[in-house]
């Protein structure tokens, strides 16, 4: 049995007073990459120094100004990779470094001797402040815990007197989710107290992680709000989120924060990092993208990002990740194919200014995925997504009568092998239609026009040459138009009874090798059986006697 006993809720804060929920995200963020920190220290197989030059300017090339890049103060590759940046010169001048160390008095030495000749930099300390690692890591006090956070700041105050570029102050009080919330921001109102130069033109940022995430998006966002009121100098003030992604739902923490007072968000590509991963600030990015503001990020090619992510990273993004798997702008159930044909076709034929394409929240190429599947054909596909692979790739506008009869023919391959590519649909349509040639096929048509002859009822006389089990036959016939008698002329060559119940055309492509296609739905009236027969020719007229051919091979008239 499921013991779920041994778990308790974690409290939820008494404030009734709430005003996020009546807002809405209308900018974005600061934001602040971790992949070479957070992201790279979660890896399997870490980044070696070439793949995190290789990933930072990137990174830079994407529009990130703030760039955390790891702890130089606790390992040499990673301040051998800092000091490459700047001996290299790549750190742009508008490009803040961050920096992370703990409040020891060498780190931080050995962190400011890592930063020299950095323009701008942000110098980010930190220490837990949980009730449980209070308790059972550092068995110390809430005064020795907040004596530990000033002075590690007092310290980073002092080095600054022999730096020679600008520092922002950033603090996090690690595992914030499991901190008493007055507590939390009693410990960092000491940290801004003892920092003391913290000004609205050169504020200091107050980073609050949810390093574990604990519970509901909601109650987080009530204790960023909450903080964010009792703050004395909240001008001064960049507040930070951090969100993990221990329950899932750490995009949903970051964008209620941002309703809540937040100003930046620290994250990852993808949602790389430990445990269950950091907040995918890419998910952040496109949803505001979605809803038509600005993410301030470069993200119009989604397959290069994944492309260096996979190669760096050595993860490969789940083919349901939001905006970036490869599925998610598929769509393999028949009603939903239905709804994005009938929605790419009514943008085609509307032009409206914004985007609507039903089960597409964006339109897939403005993202880099312009040349990838939306419909993919399955066991649970319909006619609607056969249909729109014909057409798409095949420019096959198939007769609305068609979609079910030839959907029905995929289906059952489908059902036997599973999802058939477009390539595997363009076979069958050319085997079961164009292909139709037994026992009767087409050869030559000869057309005569009889106008002007008074004495027939007709105005066009066709001669048709064809083969019969492989035996060539010829026959003459007269009606009104070449469809008409070619209709007329096999039901007597035959000695069959047909009807044809409708017809359409179209050009398969422009230019001067420009072919066309025709559609012919046929009635056996001795039957009642009905069926589509296609024909496809560079005259029209051809193409439409092959249909007529293809129809009652399809009807197995005429043996």
């Amino acid at each position: 049995m499921l013991n779920f006993k041994r778990y308790q809720k974690n409290p939820v804060m008494d404030f009734k007073d709430r005003t996020w929920p009546n807002k809405e995200i209308e900018k974005a963020p600061i934001w602040c990459s971790v992949d070479l920190r957070d992201g790279n220290q979660a890896l399997i197989d870490p980044m070696v120094v070439s793949e995190k030059v290789e990933f930072f300017n990137y990174l830079v090339n994407m529009g990130f100004k703030e760039i955390e890049i790891g702890f130089p103060s606790a390992s040499q590759i990673e301040y051998d990779f800092l000091r490459e940046l700047v001996d290299r010169k790549l750190i742009p001048d508008d490009v803040k470094i961050q920096v992370l160390s703990q409040c020891r008095q060498e780190l931080i030495d050995r962190t400011f001797e890592a930063i020299q000749g950095i323009k701008n930099v942000i110098f980010h300390i930190y220490n837990s402040t949980s009730t449980l690692q209070r308790d059972v890591v550092f068995n110390m006090s809430k005064e020795e815990i907040k004596d530990l956070a000033v002075k590690g700041t007092l310290m980073v105050k002092e080095g600054m007197k022999n730096f020679d570029g600008h520092i922002t102050l950033e603090y996090s009080p690690e595992s914030y989710t499991g901190t008493e919330p007055e507590y939390a921001l009693e410990v960092c109102e000491a940290v801004i107290d003892a920092w003391g130069i913290a000004t609205p033109e050169d504020p200091v940022i107050i980073n609050l992680p949810s390093t574990v995430e604990m519970t509901t998006p909601n109650v987080f966002a009530d204790r960023i709000e909450w903080t964010c009121r009792n703050f004395k100098n909240r001008d001064s003030i960049i507040l930070s989120v951090h969100p993990h992604n221990d329950r899932g739902t750490g995009v949903a923490t970051a964008e209620l924060s941002l309703l809540a007072g937040a100003d930046r968000v620290e994250g990852t590509l993808f949602g790389n990092g430990e445990r269950t991963g950091n907040v995918d600030i890419l998910n952040i990015a496109y949803n505001m993208f979605s809803q038509g503001i600005d993410p301030k990020l470069k993200i119009e090619n989604v397959n290069e990002m994944i492309e260096l992510y996979e190669r760096c990273c050595k993860i490969e993004v789940h083919p349901r990740h939001p905006y970036a798997g490869k599925l998610v702008f598929t769509a393999f159930s028949g009603s939903h194919q239905d709804a994005i044909n009938k929605g790419i076709k009514a943008m085609n034929e509307r032009h409206p200014d914004t985007w609507q394409v039903p089960y597409l929240p964006i339109d897939p190429s403005d993202i880099g995925r312009k040349y990838e599947p939306i419909v993919r054909i399955n066991s649970q596909s319909g006619k609607g997504g056969v249909a729109f692979i014909m057409d798409t790739y095949f420019g096959f506008k198939m007769p609305k009568g068609m979609h079910k009869e030839f959907a029905s023919v995929i289906q059952s391959i489908t059902e036997a092998r599973g999802e058939v590519s477009p390539d595997t649909i363009m076979a069958t349509f050319k085997a079961e239609y164009l292909d139709a040639k037994e026992p009767i096929h087409f050869r030559k048509l000869k057309i005569d026009d009889m106008s002007d002859a008074s004495d027939s009822e007709f105005d066009t006389r066709v001669t048709i040459v064809y083969t019969n089990n492989g035996v060539e036959k010829s026959f003459e016939a007269v009606g009104n138009g070449p469809i008409d008698a070619a209709q007329r002329g096999l039901m007597e060559e035959l000695d069959i009874r047909i009807k044809i119940l409708d017809y359409e055309e179209h050009a398969l492509q422009s230019g001067s090798t420009s072919q066309a296609a025709a559609y012919i739905h046929m009635l056996d009236s001795q039957t009642g059986d009905v069926t589509y027969g296609v024909g496809v020719s560079s005259n029209i007229t051809r193409a439409s006697i092959r249909a007529i051919f293809s129809a009652i091979n399809r009807l197995k008239l005429g043996q």
